[in-house]
């Protein structure tokens, strides 16, 4: 059974007492009980995208390795690896025959799937950032996750995944991490104003306000976001009522280019806070039959020429810097998949992740930023050159 940490303790213990008196009563052990049933139920629930937090490998320096940096250390100086398309790490040709009744006949899972690790196996080996894409579950009642058609966990909402890293960042209470979220678009759901409401709730709530960052339209210090969920915002507001006002996060809606290979996204006019993004996902610059290794390093040399952008001490050093490693499904022969883009072809097709291993601990030392991964558990020792642990 999980360990109950001390905020959710307090929201939780204070449902049970709702069916309890006096009210000023202690609660008995059948009311922790009961909390702590609660809690396990919903972790439970999270698990088909959230997974198992089976803890922190013994001497594992990835863990907690944001508690060595200083409160006034800014978010855009430090290098965040980070997960893309992260819910889709338990999306499996099984996973989707079992939800066809949902989304129809759609092609093989190996289109979608981008990750193999959980979210909170990712968060104990040090991942910070994550991707994740929202739309209606079936029945348009609850927010869940997809990729593209693919329905990730019908049964999982919104909420219940932001338990499960409420649960992990009370546990390690030194720790920020940043949550991308956008609406994912061709899942055949509404994409209405009533999903916004929804959205704006679940993030306003009183046990919300205690976890996520509400700092809106500025990234601050890692002290000012540990122990906190810091809210990268794709989506619009304009679909919200104008007197939904409680608005969070960094708004990277405006001007994002679709497959940007040199995105540059002013995010808040006023402090001059500008985000350069690369996130060329779609290699439309190889012509069809060339081969892994032609997409491989076409993708790799956009990757690494915005990188070197970010460690540069002079161009922008003050700015957020996200890099996409990641890339999207092109029907050739052979298919280039996230997953051959990621890990490659074999021993003699290495794929961006193999490359990008000594391409990182080359430059230690060096700001990268966020880097957002395919398969990042596939190479051993990726996440910490990411990091420069």
């Amino acid at each position: 059974m999980v360990d109950l940490p001390k905020r959710l303790t307090v929201f939780i213990c204070s449902l049970a007492l709702l069916f309890s008196a006096p009210a000023l009563a202690v609660p008995s052990s059948s009311q922790k009980y009961l909390s702590q049933q609660a809690l396990t139920d919903i972790l439970d629930r999270s698990a088909p995208i959230a997974g198992i937090d089976s803890g922190c490998q013994k001497k594992a320096k990835t863990c907690d390795w944001m508690a060595k940096f200083s409160d006034n250390t800014k978010l855009v100086h430090m290098n965040l690896p980070g997960t893309h398309d992260t819910s889709t790490w338990n999306y499996s040709d099984a996973t989707q025959a079992s939800l066809i009744r949902y989304t129809g006949p759609i092609p093989p899972a190996n289109r979608y799937r981008c990750q193999q690790a959980s979210i909170l196996d990712s968060l104990n080996a040090g991942v910070r950032v994550f991707d994740l894409r929202f739309a209606y579950n079936p029945g348009n009642d609850t927010i869940g996750f997809y990729h593209s058609q693919a329905l990730l966990a019908p049964n999982t909402r919104m909420e219940d995944l932001f338990f499960a890293l409420y649960n992990w960042l009370d546990n390690h209470p030194t720790e920020a991490v940043l949550v991308s979220m956008n609406h994912e678009g061709g899942t055949g759901t509404p994409d209405d104003s009533a999903l916004y409401e929804k959205l704006y709730h679940i993030l306003n709530t009183p046990l919300a306000q205690k976890y996520w960052v509400q700092a809106s339209g500025t990234l601050g210090t890692l002290g000012a976001a540990r122990g906190k969920l810091t809210l990268l915002q794709r989506w619009s507001y304009n679909k919200l009522p104008s007197d939904l006002t409680k608005r969070i996060g960094i708004p990277l809606d405006r001007s994002w280019t679709d497959n940007g290979k040199a995105i540059e996204l002013v995010y808040n006019t006023d402090k001059n806070q500008v985000a350069f993004i690369e996130d060329f996902y779609e290699i439309d610059n190889v012509p069809l039959g060339s081969g892994p290794t032609a997409y491989i390093d076409s993708k790799f040399e956009v990757l690494t020429a915005h990188i070197t952008n970010a460690t540069s001490k002079s161009l922008n050093p003050d700015q957020l810097y996200i890099s996409f490693a990641s890339a999207a499904f092109i029907n050739d022969t052979p298919a280039m998949s996230p997953e051959v883009f990621a890990v490659g072809s074999g021993a003699d097709v290495p794929g961006i992740n193999q490359k990008l291993l000594p391409w990182l601990k080359e430059r230690k030392g060096q700001r990268f930023g966020i880097i957002m991964l395919d398969f990042w558990d596939a190479v051993p020792g990726l996440v910490e050159a990411a990091i420069g642990l």
